[in-house]
């Protein structure tokens, strides 16, 4: 379920979502402005506590594993191997509270860092996709 988003099926402008995206620049903008919201955005309070005092280290490796799961440089992978996204997560309590606000966070996030309207629909289909799977706890 963690494999990398998948291409369309029609031939489209641009190589791969991590092109079509804008590079590595537009994922730390995308990321850094993610992790930015989940501090100041009380409607992300059961996410942002899930994450403890420090954001520094999970806005790193989303960066790494997020450039690689868009088709670009394989960042995370080349520091830890396999993403193994849902044994990483096991130890957190992921529920459909955490889930949503996980989404909504980056939806907000891709929506104020302009990312390409029909990218961000494809986007937000694969992250509900993986976000599903990552529960681990009921509600």
């Amino acid at each position: 379920m963690n494999t990398p988003l998948a291409q369309p099926e029609e031939p489209t402008r641009h190589a791969t979502p991590f092109d079509w995206i804008g590079g590595e620049d537009k994922v730390r903008a995308l990321v850094d402005r993610f992790y930015d919201l989940m501090d100041i955005e009380p409607a992300y309070t059961a996410l942002r506590a899930a994450h403890g005092s420090t954001l520094d280290n999970a806005r790193q490796r989303l960066f790494w594993f997020l450039c690689g799961w868009l088709g670009g440089p394989q960042h995370y992978t080349e520091r830890f191997g396999h993403p193994r996204l849902r044994a990483r997560h096991m130890p957190f309590a992921i529920g459909i509270l955490e889930r949503d606000q996980w989404l909504a966070c980056m939806d907000q996030a891709m929506g104020e860092t302009g990312v390409d309207a029909e990218l961000r629909e494809r986007l937000k289909t694969s992250f509900f996709q993986t976000a599903d799977w990552m529960r681990n706890s009921p509600g």
